[in-house]
Protein backbone atom coordinates (compact mmCIF):
# COMPACT_ATOMS: atom_id res chain seq x y z
CA UNK A 1 0.00 0.00 0.00
CA UNK A 2 0.89 3.34 -0.37
CA UNK A 3 0.45 4.76 3.44
CA UNK A 4 1.19 8.63 4.78
CA UNK A 5 1.93 8.32 8.46
CA UNK A 6 0.99 11.93 10.36
CA UNK A 7 3.44 12.24 13.54
CA UNK A 8 6.01 10.32 11.67
CA UNK A 9 9.04 11.83 13.89
CA UNK A 10 7.44 10.91 17.14
CA UNK A 11 8.11 7.89 19.11
CA UNK A 12 5.65 5.85 17.77
CA UNK A 13 4.86 7.13 14.70
CA UNK A 14 8.31 6.55 13.60
CA UNK A 15 8.29 2.70 15.16
CA UNK A 16 5.19 2.14 12.79
CA UNK A 17 6.57 3.79 9.78
CA UNK A 18 9.67 1.27 10.44
CA UNK A 19 7.37 -1.47 10.46
CA UNK A 20 5.15 -0.55 7.58
CA UNK A 21 8.29 0.06 5.67
CA UNK A 22 9.50 -3.53 6.74
CA UNK A 23 6.30 -4.77 5.42
CA UNK A 24 6.90 -3.39 2.08
CA UNK A 25 4.61 -0.67 1.85
CA UNK A 26 5.47 2.85 0.32
CA UNK A 27 5.94 4.94 3.31
CA UNK A 28 5.37 8.87 3.19
CA UNK A 29 6.03 10.34 6.77
CA UNK A 30 4.50 13.32 7.40
CA UNK A 31 6.88 15.63 9.59
CA UNK A 32 7.17 19.14 11.54
CA UNK A 33 9.61 20.59 13.10
CA UNK A 34 12.19 17.67 13.56
CA UNK A 35 12.99 16.05 9.93
CA UNK A 36 14.32 12.37 11.48
CA UNK A 37 12.04 9.73 11.26
CA UNK A 38 13.45 7.00 13.59
CA UNK A 39 13.12 3.45 14.76
CA UNK A 40 12.45 3.06 18.57
CA UNK A 41 15.82 1.26 18.59
CA UNK A 42 17.08 4.67 16.97
CA UNK A 43 17.86 4.29 13.74
CA UNK A 44 16.98 6.21 10.73
CA UNK A 45 13.59 4.60 8.58
CA UNK A 46 14.24 5.18 5.04
CA UNK A 47 11.01 6.29 4.24
CA UNK A 48 10.13 9.54 2.48
CA UNK A 49 9.18 12.68 3.82
CA UNK A 50 7.29 15.55 3.65
CA UNK A 51 7.03 18.62 6.18
CA UNK A 52 3.55 20.27 6.93
CA UNK A 53 1.59 21.18 9.71
CA UNK A 54 -1.59 19.39 11.13
CA UNK A 55 -2.49 22.12 12.50
CA UNK A 56 -2.92 24.21 9.57
CA UNK A 57 -5.72 24.03 6.82
CA UNK A 58 -4.38 21.81 4.01
CA UNK A 59 -1.14 21.19 6.45
CA UNK A 60 -0.06 24.38 5.42
CA UNK A 61 0.91 23.53 1.50
CA UNK A 62 -0.40 25.10 -1.51
CA UNK A 63 -3.64 23.16 -3.52
CA UNK A 64 -1.76 21.53 -6.04
CA UNK A 65 0.65 20.12 -3.07
CA UNK A 66 -2.50 19.05 -1.16
CA UNK A 67 -4.04 17.18 -4.28
CA UNK A 68 -1.10 15.25 -5.32
CA UNK A 69 -0.53 13.83 -1.57
CA UNK A 70 -4.22 13.31 -1.64
CA UNK A 71 -4.60 11.45 -4.65
CA UNK A 72 -0.74 9.42 -4.26
CA UNK A 73 -1.82 7.68 -1.22
CA UNK A 74 -4.40 4.91 0.18
CA UNK A 75 -4.58 5.26 3.57
CA UNK A 76 -3.44 7.74 6.03
CA UNK A 77 -2.25 6.50 9.43
CA UNK A 78 -2.53 9.51 11.77
CA UNK A 79 -0.42 9.34 14.70
CA UNK A 80 0.07 13.08 15.26
CA UNK A 81 -0.94 14.34 18.14
CA UNK A 82 0.40 16.34 21.56
CA UNK A 83 0.15 13.75 24.43
CA UNK A 84 1.37 16.09 26.89
CA UNK A 85 -1.12 16.51 29.81
CA UNK A 86 -0.49 21.28 31.04
CA UNK A 87 -1.64 22.68 27.69
CA UNK A 88 -4.19 25.35 27.30
CA UNK A 89 -7.16 24.64 25.65
CA UNK A 90 -6.58 25.92 22.54
CA UNK A 91 -3.44 23.84 21.87
CA UNK A 92 -5.31 20.96 22.51
CA UNK A 93 -8.01 22.21 20.04
CA UNK A 94 -5.62 23.02 17.77
CA UNK A 95 -3.34 19.65 17.55
CA UNK A 96 -5.60 16.91 18.51
CA UNK A 97 -9.11 17.70 17.47
CA UNK A 98 -8.15 20.36 14.46
CA UNK A 99 -5.34 18.38 13.27
CA UNK A 100 -7.85 15.25 13.07
CA UNK A 101 -9.84 17.53 11.12
CA UNK A 102 -7.51 18.57 8.92
CA UNK A 103 -5.83 14.88 8.26
CA UNK A 104 -8.97 13.65 7.32
CA UNK A 105 -9.57 16.72 4.65
CA UNK A 106 -6.74 14.82 3.18
CA UNK A 107 -7.91 11.14 3.16
CA UNK A 108 -11.65 12.39 1.86
CA UNK A 109 -9.52 14.29 -0.55
CA UNK A 110 -7.65 10.87 -1.66
CA UNK A 111 -10.67 8.80 -0.81
CA UNK A 112 -8.19 7.21 1.32
CA UNK A 113 -8.89 4.79 4.20
CA UNK A 114 -8.24 6.54 7.46
CA UNK A 115 -6.83 4.86 10.52
CA UNK A 116 -7.05 6.85 14.22
CA UNK A 117 -4.82 6.24 16.79
CA UNK A 118 -6.67 7.58 19.67
CA UNK A 119 -5.92 6.65 23.71
CA UNK A 120 -7.75 3.92 25.22
CA UNK A 121 -8.05 6.77 28.23
CA UNK A 122 -10.97 8.28 26.23
CA UNK A 123 -12.71 6.46 28.29
CA UNK A 124 -12.79 8.82 31.34
CA UNK A 125 -12.25 8.96 35.27
CA UNK A 126 -14.37 5.43 34.90
CA UNK A 127 -13.77 1.79 36.67
CA UNK A 128 -14.63 -1.48 35.40
CA UNK A 129 -15.10 -2.83 32.48
CA UNK A 130 -14.36 -0.98 29.25
CA UNK A 131 -16.02 -2.26 25.71
CA UNK A 132 -14.38 -1.08 22.56
CA UNK A 133 -17.67 -0.49 21.90
CA UNK A 134 -19.05 1.37 24.89
CA UNK A 135 -20.09 4.77 23.83
CA UNK A 136 -17.79 7.92 24.32
CA UNK A 137 -18.14 9.88 27.34
CA UNK A 138 -19.00 13.74 26.74
CA UNK A 139 -17.81 14.56 30.48
CA UNK A 140 -15.52 13.18 32.87
CA UNK A 141 -11.95 13.35 31.86
CA UNK A 142 -9.72 13.59 33.95
CA UNK A 143 -7.43 16.18 31.71
CA UNK A 144 -7.51 18.10 28.52
CA UNK A 145 -5.70 15.64 26.72
CA UNK A 146 -8.01 12.98 27.11
CA UNK A 147 -11.29 15.33 26.17
CA UNK A 148 -9.24 16.66 22.83
CA UNK A 149 -9.09 13.12 21.94
CA UNK A 150 -12.87 11.91 22.39
CA UNK A 151 -13.47 14.90 20.33
CA UNK A 152 -11.26 14.13 17.71
CA UNK A 153 -12.88 10.44 17.87
CA UNK A 154 -15.92 11.61 17.23
CA UNK A 155 -14.82 14.06 13.90
CA UNK A 156 -13.56 10.23 12.97
CA UNK A 157 -16.69 8.62 13.51
CA UNK A 158 -18.73 11.34 11.57
CA UNK A 159 -16.92 11.86 8.64
CA UNK A 160 -17.22 10.39 5.47
CA UNK A 161 -13.88 8.17 5.04
CA UNK A 162 -13.64 4.15 5.74
CA UNK A 163 -12.24 4.50 9.48
CA UNK A 164 -10.97 2.75 11.82
CA UNK A 165 -9.95 3.68 15.72
CA UNK A 166 -6.58 1.90 17.29
CA UNK A 167 -6.97 3.01 21.34
CA UNK A 168 -3.34 2.34 23.04
CA UNK A 169 -3.09 2.86 27.05
CA UNK A 170 -0.19 3.83 28.50
CA UNK A 171 2.98 3.00 25.92
CA UNK A 172 5.98 2.79 27.79
CA UNK A 173 9.18 0.38 26.81
CA UNK A 174 9.77 -2.31 24.48
CA UNK A 175 8.69 -6.01 25.83
CA UNK A 176 11.57 -7.63 25.81
CA UNK A 177 14.30 -5.04 26.36
CA UNK A 178 12.45 -2.03 28.01
CA UNK A 179 13.97 -0.42 25.41
CA UNK A 180 12.60 3.30 24.49
CA UNK A 181 14.35 6.31 22.05
CA UNK A 182 12.69 8.89 24.19
CA UNK A 183 11.75 9.71 28.07
CA UNK A 184 8.73 12.01 27.77
CA UNK A 185 5.02 12.27 29.40
CA UNK A 186 4.83 9.31 31.89
CA UNK A 187 8.89 8.74 32.27
CA UNK A 188 9.22 12.36 33.89
CA UNK A 189 6.71 11.44 36.56
CA UNK A 190 8.52 8.10 36.83
CA UNK A 191 11.72 9.36 37.56
CA UNK A 192 10.50 12.07 39.83
CA UNK A 193 8.69 9.30 42.50
CA UNK A 194 11.98 6.85 41.72
CA UNK A 195 14.43 9.47 42.87
CA UNK A 196 12.56 10.52 45.69
CA UNK A 197 11.90 14.05 44.64
CA UNK A 198 8.21 13.29 44.75
CA UNK A 199 7.38 10.93 47.91
CA UNK A 200 3.96 11.50 48.04
CA UNK A 201 0.96 10.40 45.77
CA UNK A 202 -2.68 10.68 46.34
CA UNK A 203 -4.03 6.68 44.86
CA UNK A 204 -7.44 5.17 46.00
CA UNK A 205 -7.43 1.69 47.16
CA UNK A 206 -7.98 -0.74 43.94
CA UNK A 207 -6.59 1.70 41.61
CA UNK A 208 -4.55 -0.13 38.42
CA UNK A 209 -2.24 1.24 35.38
CA UNK A 210 -2.45 -0.25 31.79
CA UNK A 211 0.67 -0.71 30.75
CA UNK A 212 1.59 -1.71 27.28
CA UNK A 213 4.43 -1.94 25.51
CA UNK A 214 5.56 0.35 22.25
CA UNK A 215 6.32 -2.85 20.01
CA UNK A 216 2.66 -4.20 20.58
CA UNK A 217 1.14 -1.16 19.75
CA UNK A 218 3.17 -0.78 16.76
CA UNK A 219 2.39 -3.78 15.56
CA UNK A 220 -1.03 -3.56 16.34
CA UNK A 221 -1.68 -0.39 14.00
CA UNK A 222 0.59 -2.16 11.34
CA UNK A 223 -1.67 -5.19 11.64
CA UNK A 224 -4.78 -2.49 11.44
CA UNK A 225 -3.51 -0.59 8.61
CA UNK A 226 -3.18 -3.82 6.62
CA UNK A 227 -6.38 -5.41 7.34
CA UNK A 228 -8.57 -2.03 7.11
CA UNK A 229 -11.29 -4.11 4.77
CA UNK A 230 -11.74 -5.89 7.80
CA UNK A 231 -11.20 -3.12 10.50
CA UNK A 232 -12.98 -0.26 9.11
CA UNK A 233 -15.56 0.91 11.48
CA UNK A 234 -14.33 -0.60 14.36
CA UNK A 235 -12.67 0.52 17.51
CA UNK A 236 -9.45 -1.76 18.82
CA UNK A 237 -7.71 -1.21 22.29
CA UNK A 238 -4.03 -1.69 21.97
CA UNK A 239 -3.89 -2.36 25.74
CA UNK A 240 -2.50 -4.71 28.20
CA UNK A 241 -5.72 -5.44 29.56
CA UNK A 242 -3.56 -6.81 32.49
CA UNK A 243 -4.30 -4.44 35.81
CA UNK A 244 -1.14 -3.43 37.39
CA UNK A 245 -2.21 -2.47 40.67
CA UNK A 246 -0.41 1.02 41.80
CA UNK A 247 1.05 -0.88 44.70
CA UNK A 248 2.82 -3.63 42.85
CA UNK A 249 4.18 -0.57 40.26
CA UNK A 250 5.29 1.44 43.54
CA UNK A 251 6.54 -1.86 45.18
CA UNK A 252 8.71 -2.12 42.08
CA UNK A 253 10.62 0.61 42.42
CA UNK A 254 11.49 0.34 45.67
CA UNK A 255 12.90 -3.03 45.67
CA UNK A 256 15.88 -0.99 43.97
CA UNK A 257 17.86 0.38 46.40
CA UNK A 258 18.98 3.87 45.47
CA UNK A 259 14.98 4.44 44.39
CA UNK A 260 12.47 5.10 46.84
CA UNK A 261 8.92 3.89 47.30
CA UNK A 262 6.19 6.65 47.19
CA UNK A 263 3.82 6.68 50.11
CA UNK A 264 0.29 6.34 48.80
CA UNK A 265 -1.95 8.58 49.96
CA UNK A 266 -5.80 8.39 50.06
CA UNK A 267 -6.60 11.41 47.61
CA UNK A 268 -9.38 12.51 50.68
CA UNK A 269 -6.19 12.54 52.86
CA UNK A 270 -3.69 14.41 50.53
CA UNK A 271 -3.29 18.24 50.85
CA UNK A 272 -0.19 19.04 47.94
CA UNK A 273 -0.20 22.27 50.33
CA UNK A 274 1.47 20.71 53.34
CA UNK A 275 3.92 19.02 51.12
CA UNK A 276 7.57 19.83 51.76
CA UNK A 277 8.26 23.10 49.27
CA UNK A 278 10.58 21.57 46.48
CA UNK A 279 7.80 18.23 46.15
CA UNK A 280 4.95 20.70 46.45
CA UNK A 281 6.57 22.88 43.38
CA UNK A 282 7.54 19.09 41.65
CA UNK A 283 3.75 17.73 42.24
CA UNK A 284 2.27 20.85 40.83
CA UNK A 285 4.40 20.79 37.61
CA UNK A 286 4.63 17.14 36.56
CA UNK A 287 4.00 14.27 39.35
CA UNK A 288 0.63 15.69 39.93
CA UNK A 289 -0.74 15.89 36.16
CA UNK A 290 -0.47 12.29 36.48
CA UNK A 291 -2.19 11.78 39.39
CA UNK A 292 -5.43 10.66 38.00
CA UNK A 293 -4.07 7.29 36.71
CA UNK A 294 -3.64 6.60 40.48
CA UNK A 295 -6.96 6.97 41.39
CA UNK A 296 -9.17 4.72 38.92
CA UNK A 297 -9.35 1.35 37.78
CA UNK A 298 -10.40 0.65 34.34
CA UNK A 299 -10.25 -2.82 32.81
CA UNK A 300 -9.77 -2.75 28.82
CA UNK A 301 -11.21 -4.88 26.75
CA UNK A 302 -9.80 -5.99 23.31
CA UNK A 303 -12.39 -8.38 22.16
CA UNK A 304 -12.64 -7.05 18.86
CA UNK A 305 -9.01 -6.21 18.45
CA UNK A 306 -8.83 -10.20 19.15
CA UNK A 307 -11.10 -11.44 16.94
CA UNK A 308 -9.26 -9.48 13.91
CA UNK A 309 -5.51 -10.56 14.82
CA UNK A 310 -5.55 -13.46 17.06
CA UNK A 311 -3.11 -11.65 19.37
CA UNK A 312 -3.12 -10.54 22.70
CA UNK A 313 -0.39 -8.73 25.21
CA UNK A 314 2.46 -10.49 26.21
CA UNK A 315 2.54 -10.15 30.31
CA UNK A 316 3.10 -6.76 32.15
CA UNK A 317 3.18 -7.61 35.79
CA UNK A 318 6.47 -7.07 37.95
CA UNK A 319 9.38 -8.42 35.42
CA UNK A 320 8.15 -6.48 32.92
CA UNK A 321 8.38 -3.37 35.01
CA UNK A 322 11.67 -4.50 36.71
CA UNK A 323 12.78 -4.56 32.70
CA UNK A 324 11.58 -1.27 32.27
CA UNK A 325 13.45 0.27 35.33
CA UNK A 326 16.76 -1.65 33.94
CA UNK A 327 16.66 -0.06 31.00
CA UNK A 328 16.14 3.58 32.55
CA UNK A 329 19.60 2.71 33.96
CA UNK A 330 21.11 1.29 31.51
CA UNK A 331 20.63 4.41 29.69
CA UNK A 332 21.67 6.81 32.45
CA UNK A 333 18.00 8.21 33.00
CA UNK A 334 17.89 6.84 36.06
CA UNK A 335 20.91 6.35 38.42
CA UNK A 336 23.08 3.53 38.89
CA UNK A 337 22.93 2.20 42.71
Amino acid sequence: MRIIVTGAAGLLGGEVCARLAAAGHHVTGLVHRNPDVRANDGGVVQVATVTGDVSQCRLGWSEPFFAELAEGHDLLVHCAATVRFDLAEEDYKAVNVDGVAHALALAEAGEMHFLHVSTAYVCGARDGLVRESDPLPTGGFANGYEASKAEGERLVRASRVRWAIARPSIVVGDYTSGAIRQFDTTYAAFKLIAEGRVRHMPARQGATLDFVPLDYVADGIVTLAERMEEAAGGTYHLASCQPLPVETFTAAIGAFPQFYEPELVPPEDFDPSRLPALERRLFKRVAGLYASYFQRNPHFDDASFYELSGRRCPPTGAPYIRRLIDFCIEAGFLPKA
